[in-house]
């Protein structure tokens, strides 16, 4: 008789996780996701705020072709799980003196909005800029995106298939910020597509003009999720219960075991204390990089990878969940009210390690889906996010220089008009971020794409030891909800090839194992 194979454990029920469970349950594979957490969704967190549910994580899908495609895997279908609603405004830019400027989902409508706002010259440069980033889209997708081990061979030889002058497209030479003032002359509009460093935590002046293909991606379609992203969060992990995947909520990984040198298990710990040992085939850790080399999870954990340098962090954030009054601006769902200087604020935040004194702030008003300009009666649900950065364990934020943020976020929006009557609100900084992950300083997104080819940088899926395999943000192929979600699917299938490979017994780890607290 073949003994049962133990199960592969996922360790965090973010995305990454959810996403690794579907595909090896999809496959036949037994699965336990163990979650600190009661409920799914890692990074897609909510808050209550004077009675009202509020998203202080990812505020809308893009890429929905990767959900599609995880859903249609397991014989199921998305739009029967959650209501998506496109939006044809991506989202409106404001900047001191009431000038605003809408970007679309149409291309064309938002070259018109240009020509408007800067003038046609600009309104063709836009049009330049679009070609571009969807050129650069084309060349890097199979071979970076959907690539198991991204390598820069991978990426010549896609542009050889595609030829030499789309590789050049992927633009790895320049800087964000030096493609972008070739291309605008207007300094708010490279001041707007800048912005789109900031999606990866990073700095325009240091991240490749690669990400401004991120432009492209928006253009391609973003969604609200009815009910906010934790809807899309609970969907996933009900499809993985549907194929047979045991959740352990509410229950802590203290230590990754492992029996001749190979992940072999975990020791968990509940809510009352009591700690168990989780046999297990593989291991999966959703987590932060940083999180596994700080020894949070054991010194098996410890040693299976490195931590980027803390001059590598990316950014972290000060954000306020309220609940109020808005007058004075026509708020769409997403709103970017832009610093008086742009580059002040990045030298602050990765040169001088400080919250920016006029800061860009980005609110997501979460009760506006529908793309209009009009004022709104009552109170609305907001969710407002500033840069700041990644210092928690090292040079915390004090109370004062929170409060003084605090200050200019408000002022910032009043120099565009908006006004806030909060009712309630909470707020979180880079030590709140720290305890959620620790070891990352506050860090929302791994390590900063700072440098040519920094994408290639990030580690994959398989760590130094093995039967430990890695997903989540922190890791290939990068931050965000469906890049997330693709590394859980690239996990799963490092684990899958490994399993096949295997010989047929299954080591077992027993609760003598080595622990740590």
């Amino acid at each position: 008789m073949t003994a049962k194979r133990a199960p592969t454990v996922v360790i965090g029920a973010g995305f990454g996780g959810l996403a690794a469970a579907v595909e090896l349950a999809s496959r036949g594979e037994p699965v336990v996701v163990v979650e600190r957490e009661l409920v799914p969704g890692g990074k897609a967190r909510t808050v209550d705020v004077g009675g009202c549910t509020i998203d202080v994580g990812p505020t809308v899908l893009t890429m929905r072709w990767v959900f599609d495609a995880m859903f249609a895997a397991a014989g199921r279908r998305l739009e029967d799980t959650v209501k998506l609603a496109p939006t044809s405004v991506i989202a409106r830019h404001a900047w001191s003196g009431g000038a605003t400027l809408d970007l679309h989902a149409d291309l064309e409508r938002s070259a018109d909005a240009i020509a408007a706002f800067a003038g046609d010259h600009e309104a063709a440069a836009y049009r330049r800029f679009a070609i571009q980033g969807e050129a650069t889209a084309a060349v890097v997708r199979g071979p970076f995106l959907e690539s198991d081990r991204p390598s820069l061979a991978a990426l010549i030889g896609s542009g050889a298939r595609l030829g030499l002058r789309s590789l050049a497209r992927v633009d790895a030479h320049r800087t964000m910020w030096r493609a972008l003032s070739s291309t605008f002359t207007d300094p708010r509009l490279r001041a707007l597509f800048a912005r789109y460093a900031t999606y990866v935590g990073s700095s325009p002046f240091e991240a490749p003009a690669t990400l401004n293909l991120i432009a492209h991606v928006e253009r391609e379609g973003v969604s609200v999720v009815e009910g906010g992203m934790a809807q899309l969060a609970y969907a996933v992990a009900e499809l993985a219960k549907d194929l047979g995947v045991t959740f352990r909520f509410g229950s802590r990984v203290r230590d990754v075991l492992a029996v001749g040198g190979r992940a072999a298990g975990v020791v968990i710990e509940g809510r009352d204390a009591a700690r168990e040992v989780l046999a297990a085939s593989a291991v999966i850790a959703n987590t932060d990089i940083s999180t596994l080399a700080s020894g949070a999870l054991g010194d098996v954990a410890r040693g299976a990878a490195s931590a980027p340098r803390t001059s590598r962090r990316s950014l972290s954030a000060i954000t306020w969940a309220i609940v109020g009054r808005t007058a004075g601006f026509p708020l769409a769902h997403h709103n970017v009210f832009f610093s008086d200087d742009y580059p002040a604020e990045f030298e602050a935040l990765f040169a001088q390690r400080q919250l920016a004194a006029d800061p860009t702030v980005y609110v997501c008003a979460q009760d506006r889906v529908a793309d209009e300009r009009r004022s709104r009666e009552g109170d609305e649900r907001l969710f407002v996010i500033v840069n700041a950065p990644a210092t928690a364990d090292t040079a915390p934020v004090t109370n004062e220089e929170v409060e003084r943020c605090e200050r200019a976020m408000f002022s910032r929006l009043s120099k565009a008009g908006l006004r806030i009557t909060p009712r309630a609100m909470v707020r979180a900084t880079p030590t709140s971020f720290e305890r959620l992950a620790p070891g990352t300083g506050g860090a929302i997104y791994g390590e900063a794409s700072h440098g040519p080819f920094s994408a290639l940088s990030r580690p994959g899926s398989k760590t130094k030891v093995p039967g430990l395999y890695l997903a989540g943000g922190s890791v290939h192929p990068g931050p965000g909800v469906p890049m997330a979600a693709l590394s859980g699917r690239t996990a799963a299938r490092a684990v899958l090839r490994d399993l096949a490979s295997m010989r047929r017994y299954q080591p077992v780890a027993m609760a003598g194992s080595t622990s740590t607290e």
